[in-house]
């Protein structure tokens, strides 16, 4: 009689039901937060590193003045500041490029990158067709393209990968964009 009341006294007692769930439910929430946390992450990180190809492509097409490699050296820093990146995991590439008629097709002016990406060369520029517009004779484009390496927090099957941006922009004040390697 002792030991079945004891069961029945047990089978009733609801305490500790709540502490036994949270045990089982509190890792599979840590779990869910973590992938929330990783993916919302990389995806503002695109952002940001879009946004920051956007705030270079801008800034040279409002230049009046000569592009000298300092001026690149210094756009790479300044997106480096945008984007937080750590080290030299950041890399820029500007090209301006003229549209000839006589070709139908874009030609590299000047190019000039900071990272290890190349230089963009006239031959490069077919692989790019479906990304460029339409052009008129003697129009220039301001190409920005940006590389950096996204490392994830937590490890939930999202690797470590790299962000491409890429931006065109049209020179506002002035009708060409220089560049001045002396």
């Amino acid at each position: 009689m002792n030991r079945t009341s004891f069961i029945k006294r047990f089978a009733r007692d609801c305490r500790g039901f709540v502490s036994v769930e949270a045990v089982i439910v509190f890792p599979a929430l840590l779990f869910i937060f973590g992938v929330g946390w990783t993916y919302f992450d990389a995806f503002r990180q695109q952002a940001v590193s879009q946004k920051a190809n956007y705030v270079i492509g801008d800034m040279i097409s409002r230049e009046t003045a000569s592009i000298t490699p300092a001026y690149i050296t210094n756009s790479q820093a300044l997106l480096r500041h945008l984007t937080r990146a750590q080290g030299a995991e950041i890399d820029l590439r500007v090209t301006v490029v003229n549209y000839n008629a006589d070709e139908a097709g874009w030609r590299v002016v000047w190019s000039e990158t900071r990272g290890v990406q190349p230089r963009l060369q006239d031959a490069d520029l077919p692989d790019m067709a479906d990304r460029l517009p339409p052009g008129i004779e003697g129009e220039e484009l301001i190409l920005v393209e940006t590389w950096d390496v996204f490392d994830p927090v937590f490890n939930v099957g999202l690797d470590m990968f790299q962000i491409k941006s890429y931006s065109f922009t049209r020179p506002r004040h002035a009708p060409q964009v220089v560049f001045d390697n002396a």
